[in-house]
């Protein structure tokens, strides 16, 4: 055996335990009101969405993620912080988020990496934590978007979904590749109002999308809370005869370009003044093919991200996340929006791919993970010490194909933003039969419980049934320990 036989042995096990030792890239993709309905691997049927199928297909799909708050600003500060909104101070879209308390982004840049957020930030202050950021001001918009660029105001032209991906890869380019990275692309899109990319504006219009089953849903199940809303599609939304408000978006050359798809369609119909189930099915159509138009242009900018890492040999290297900051009614209940506590807008989509670690075409039915679990999640793939004050718990060991046995098996639940579309302050707890409510406002001063194996629409309230007497003790004593071990005031 030659001499150097054992040195070149060791070198070579030095080298692939450096190697497995290496702390991956974390690519974080986010997108604002996208529901789980909208998105291909879920199975709903509405639309395509091959890149985001993609990441399902390479990793594993959640179909049990729930939001703690679901409204956007507060859905940011819960990932940021990894806490509750009335630990992290963004109770409702109004607050302005603390940039000076702990947050993932900081402890990540303490573990060796290089840290970066491009598009949507939503939270007023300043981004902190961040080697680079570039941010849209407030919703920013769809076409030439301001963006503030480590503190320095930039228009761009263009297509905004576009262009944070264009923004996105330029970082990439230009990092420090001696570190590694967690870069935070965080779309608009599809949020309202929604307006697609101009490529897209013909996409669906000779297709009629199926209607929900509960679009022309009358509330006469529930309380009070579901009948005072305004966030219907008939009567809630708008001018829709209007796609944009294009007049301070578009450059003149992009608007004398096409102007000719904006302009009113149907109006003849409209003039007829048409109401019922005729009106909410019109709005309906207009309503959904837009948003699928904003989605399409989601998907087709995820790939070029995933395209970006293949070419760039990253991908082995990468852990690949994506969500949205909640669900989304796309007409269930005669809705759009969010606010609830009922299933389409507590549900959001989480797709994770981590090569050779997380088994390819994998789904997680079952367990209910959240967003408060995102902050500990990435924190643990970097293999930086969890903070003991954060909430959540890392999906790590879910991601290895291991849930530990212990894992939660009830869920809390709290929106804070009372009267926005209608909406109450409204709390609750959720496990994976039940779901029981308690709107405390005077106004409404009501509770709903829900048995989601017998009623998975969540169309009748059985609270008060002598039958589910038991079930509702149960409930309430679990409600009264989720808020006193999170603290809850």
């Amino acid at each position: 055996m030659s001499l150097f036989f054992p040195i070149l042995l060791g070198f070579t096990w030095f080298a692939v335990a450096l190697a497995q030792a290496k702390s991956p890239n974390i690519l974080f993709m986010f997108t604002d009101d996208h529901a789980t309905q909208a998105l291909s691997a879920y199975g709903h049927g509405l639309n395509k969405t091959p890149n985001l199928d993609r990441i399902a297909k390479e990793g594993m799909l959640f179909r049990r993620c729930l939001v703690t708050n679901s409204i956007c600003a507060p859905s940011r500060a819960v990932i940021l912080t990894g806490k509750y909104s009335h630990l992290n101070g963004q109770r409702t879209n109004k607050d302005t988020f603390d940039g000076t308390q702990q947050t993932m982004p900081k402890l990540m840049q303490k573990a060796g990496y290089q840290t970066a957020i491009v598009g949507k930030w939503h939270l007023k202050s300043t981004p902190t934590g961040f080697d680079h950021f570039e941010v849209l001001v407030g919703q920013g918009s769809y076409y030439n978007p301001v963006l503030i660029t480590n503190g320095k105001r930039v228009t761009l032209e263009g297509y905004t979904t576009d262009l944070i991906t264009d923004q996105a890869i330029d970082w990439l380019e230009q990092r420090d590749k001696e570190k590694p990275f967690m870069l935070m692309a965080q779309h608009k899109a599809p949020h309202g109002r929604w307006e697609p990319a101009l490529r897209h504006l013909g996409l669906f219009d000779d297709v009629n999308i199926p209607e929900p089953s509960s679009l022309f849903d009358d509330y006469s199940g529930r309380g009070k809370a579901a009948k005072a809303h305004k966030m219907g599609i008939a009567n809630n939304m708008g001018d829709a005869r209007l796609m944009f408000k294009y007049s301070s978006k578009f450059t003149p050359a992009q608007f004398k370009k096409y102007d000719g798809y904006f302009r009113p369609r149907n109006e003849a119909f409209l003039a007829a003044n048409p109401q019922g189930e005729k009106r909410t099915s019109w709005h309906y159509q207009r309503y959904i093919k837009n948003y699928l138009r904003c989605v399409q242009a989601v998907d087709e900018n995820v790939g070029r991200l995933l395209a970006y890492l293949d070419k760039s040999d990253l991908a082995k290297d990468t852990v690949v996340i994506y969500s949205s900051d909640q669900g989304f009614y796309l007409g269930e209940h005669g809705w759009f929006d969010k606010r609830w506590i009922y299933d389409e807008s507590l549900r959001t989509p989480l797709l994770v791919r981590w090569p050779g670690v997380t088994k390819p075409g994998t789904e997680s039915n079952d367990i209910m993970v959240s967003n408060v679990d995102f902050a500990e999640t990435i924190l643990d793939i970097a293999q930086a010490k969890i903070p003991a004050d954060m909430q959540g718990r890392s999906l790590v060991p879910v991601l290895q194909g291991k849930t530990p046995k212990d894992w939660r098996k009830s869920f809390y639940y709290h929106y804070y933003e009372s009267g926005g579309h209608g909406v109450p302050i409204h709390y609750g707890v959720v496990t994976s039969r039940y779901k029981l409510i308690h709107f405390p406002e005077p106004e409404i001063g009501e509770w709903e419980l829900y048995d989601l194996e017998k009623d998975p629409q969540e169309l009748r309230s059985v609270f008060g049934r002598p039958e589910y007497g038991k079930v509702t003790k149960r409930l309430e004593k679990e409600l009264s320990r989720l808020r006193e071990e999170l603290a809850v005031p």
